[in-house]
């Protein structure tokens, strides 16, 4: 069941099985650590630890901004404070932002770096869609976030899982919409950095969906060359959370990728 730090307020659920080091998962703007479900129950021998970031879920924010080091400064005191020497860092969308910093900054307290549907080097007209996006969440929610579901799921897979569909709608609906807001901003107007880039010295797979239009193939590919070793694998058929729609795929991706990095605690 999902715990809250009592130091740090931060919401999480932590399964741990044995001595290995787990698999931590950071969600995406808007979203819960719920979005994790399909791969809670997947990796369920493994240490697992997930967890709602700042102004999301039950984890609050009282800041009037957010900035990358809330991020990391979060992580780095939830592992410290349950005591884990080296995580199994796996990040979507923003989550995958935040874990390009926290892999950079902090990687000897990473085994393994998994980065889905990352951006990176967006056109002009990438942002431009993105900059208009955000403006439309500030005045029209509902039909902003029905949206962005068609954008994240396939046109078939939203037909045949309507309970899926109405699980993540809700968390952008019982999400606080101002605190959303804050943490879409730095996805919206995010500044590539091939300097910070070049820092992440840690076994890194980079994955995107075959038809994610935000988080594109090409996006990945040109992010897979700028670190170190870094390793692609595209998921077929997958759009922005093929971690639900293609689960299947992505958690077997995932699995081997983990297995390949595993030491104990």
């Amino acid at each position: 069941m999902p715990i809250t730090s009592e130091k740090f307020k931060t919401d999480y659920y932590f399964k741990k099985q044995d001595n290995r080091n787990p698999i931590v998962f950071i969600h995406g703007v808007g979203l819960k650590k719920e979005m994790w479900t399909p791969q809670i129950e997947f990796f369920k021998d493994h240490n697992v630890l997930t967890y709602d970031l700042i102004g999301h879920g039950k984890t609050p924010l009282k800041k009037t901004q957010l900035n990358f080091e809330d991020f990391i400064k979060q992580l780095l005191n939830l592992i410290d404070e349950l005591e884990l020497k080296s995580i199994h860092l796996i990040g979507f969308s923003l989550g995958s932002l935040i874990a390009r910093h926290f892999a950079a900054k902090h990687g000897n307290r990473l085994s393994s770096l998994v980065l889905h549907a990352s951006i990176y080097n967006r056109s002009l007209e990438q942002k431009r869609v993105v900059e208009n996006r955000y403006e439309l969440i500030k005045t029209d929610r509902p039909a902003s976030k029905d949206t962005a579901l068609r954008r994240w799921f396939s046109e078939e897979f939203i037909r045949n899982n309507e309970e899926i569909y109405d699980k993540i709608y809700s968390m952008l609906e019982e999400n606080d919409h101002n605190n959303l807001l804050k943490a879409y901003k730095l996805f919206v107007y995010y500044e590539d950095d091939d300097e910070m880039l070049g820092k992440i010295n840690v076994n890194t797979l980079v994955t995107t969906g075959q038809n994610d239009l935000g988080s594109t193939t090409e996006m990945a590919k040109n992010l897979t060359e700028q670190i170190r070793g870094a390793k692609y694998i595209e998921i077929k058929k997958g759009k922005h959370l093929c971690n639900i729609e293609c689960a299947e795929d992505f958690n077997k991706t995932i699995e081997l990728f983990v297995d390949q990095n595993y030491d104990e605690a």
